[in-house]
């Protein structure tokens, strides 16, 4: 007997939820743009947007957090400017040897060698030809500066991958590696 009344129990339950389904009107949807998204065509209008425009531009004027302006042009005016004129910002304190001696070894010594004299790894092997020793060099802070920014001849910028401190720490130790030659 109680088998019985648990069956009929369990039909009661099934029937009762089966009934409450109905496909022409479906259940409530959480978060129902999850479900059926919208899809919109790459760079096209959209009213997400003032004016239907394709996005926002910044406020004129403005910079980006962190950025700092250089001032001197990639020419080579540029270059002779940042190489009178540029000085360090670093105090004596913030002229961290050790510092600028790892980013050295991180970015320069395969082109430029361990001390300076450009017979680094690649030059070695032949991959690049022509570096030239820091003792051969009439160069000052601000024009080590101004390669590592922008680059010059072979050497590409290093503007991304180094901040402006790390290329000011790097110009320092180049230069200490050159009154070492």
């Amino acid at each position: 007997m109680k088998r019985v009344y648990k069956i009929t129990l369990l039909l009661g339950i099934t029937i009762s939820i089966a009934s409450c389904h109905n496909n022409s009107a479906p259940n409530y949807q959480y978060f129902p743009n999850m479900y059926q998204s919208i899809g919109y065509e790459t760079y096209s209008e959209s009213s997400a947007f003032k004016n239907g425009k394709e996005g926002q531009l910044p406020v004129t004027g403005t910079i980006n957090r962190g950025f700092e302006p250089y001032e001197y042009e990639n020419t080579p005016e540029g270059y002779d400017l940042a190489k009178a004129n540029l000085k360090s910002p670093l105090d004596s304190l913030g002229r961290n040897s050790g510092e600028g001696q790892a980013l050295f070894e991180i970015y320069c010594i395969s082109c430029h060698g361990t001390s300076g004299n450009g017979k680094g790894k690649l030059v070695e092997r032949e991959k690049f030809l022509g570096v030239p020793s820091y003792k051969d060099r009439v160069i000052t802070e601000g024009s080590i500066f101004h390669v590592v920014t922008y680059g010059l001849n072979a050497m590409g910028s290093h503007a991304n991958q180094l901040s402006v401190h790390e290329r000011w720490l790097v110009a320092d130790y180049v230069l200490k590696l050159k009154s070492q030659l």
